[in-house]
C-alpha cells in the first residue's frame, strides 16, 4: 500500500485492516482483503504475489505451480531490514524512485532522532519491555533496535538476554528500570497476560509507557513513531 501505483494493488491480506497489528488500518479500508488462501488469490489472476516468509508453504508452492511469479519477504529484525525491504518491494514493483525516497526520508529521520550527543551504553537508562508470558526484548532485534535509537539500554541484554526471552516478574522488581514498556490491553485478557497486571509491579519506581505491538514490529518506516515517542520519554526522565 506505500509504494504501490494507483492500480497496481488488486488485493491485500486481511491482517492489514487489524488495528492490533497494522499501521495502515485506514488505507487497509480502500482495497479488497485475502486470507492467504491460494485458490482465492489465483482466482485474482495476479501478475506478482508478495509473502511473508511465514505464509503456507502449500500456499507458496501452489501458487508457484500455477505459473505465479512470488516474492517472499522475511520479517525485519533491525532497523536497517526495514530500509532493505523497502527497496526489495520497489524493485519488485518496478518502483525504485519511489521505493529509494521512503528509504532515505526513513534514515534521515531515524538520524535525527539518534543524535551523537546519547550517551554511552553504560550512561544510558534501561528500558524494559515486559510482555504476555513475562518476555522481555533484547537489543539483538528490531524493537531493541528501536529502544537503542531512543538513548535507552534494554534490560534484558544487561541481564543475559540479548535476543529476549523469559524475564521473571522478581528480576525485573530487582533491577527497577528507568521505563517499563508493556503492551496497550484489550477488553479482556488472557491468562498469559495476567504478569502484567500483578501487584508487585507497583513497586516500581521508574517511568511506564504503554505500546501497541503495531507501534514497533510492524517491520514498516512508520516505526520512527516509537523511536520518537521513546526519545521523548527518555527526555523526560533525564530531566526529573
Amino acid at each position: 500500500m506505500m509504494l504501490a501505483a494507483p492500480g497496481q494493488l488488486v488485493s491485500i491480506t486481511a491482517y492489514s485492516r487489524d488495528p492490533n497489528s497494522s499501521v495502515m488500518v485506514a488505507e487497509a479500508e480502500s482495497y479488497p482483503v485475502n486470507h492467504g488462501q491460494a485458490e482465492e488469490i489465483y482466482l485474482l489472476n495476479p501478475d506478482l504475489v508478495v509473502a511473508g516468509q511465514y505464509t503456507a508453504r502449500a500456499t507458496v508452492s501452489m501458487l508457484r505451480r500455477l505459473g505465479i511469479e512470488v516474492v517472499e519477504f522475511a520479517p525485519a529484525r533491525s532497523l536497517d531490514d526495514i530500509e532493505a525491504n523497502v527497496l526489495k518491494m520497489g524493485a519488485a514493483l518496478g518502483r525504485e524512485e519511489e521505493a529509494r525516497e521512503i528509504a532515505d526520508d526513513f534514515a534521515r529521520r531515524l538520524s535525527d532522532i539518534s543524535p551523537a550527543q546519547i550517551r554511552p551504553t553504560e550512561e544510558r537508562p534501561t528500558a524494559a519491555t515486559y510482555a504476555a508470558n513475562g518476555y522481555s526484548t533484547g537489543a539483538e532485534s528490531l524493537a531493541g533496535e528501536i529502544i537503542d535509537a531512543a538513548g535507552f539500554h534494554t534490560l534484558a541484554t544487561e541481564l543475559g538476554l540479548p535476543h529476549g526471552g523469559f524475564l521473571p516478574l522478581e528480576a525485573l522488581i530487582m533491577a527497577d528500570p528507568d521505563l517499563v514498556i508493556s503492551g496497550r490491553g484489550q477488553a479482556g485478557y488472557a491468562r498469559a497476560e495476567e504478569v502484567l497486571h500483578h501487584p508487585a509491579l507497583t513497586q516500581l519506581t521508574g517511568g511506564h509507557m504503554a505500546m501497541q505491538d503495531r507501534d514497533w514490529v510492524c517491520g514498516l518506516p512508520a516505526v520512527i513513531g516509537a523511536v520518537e515517542r521513546l526519545r521523548e520519554e527518555r527526555e523526560r526522565l533525564e530531566t526529573q
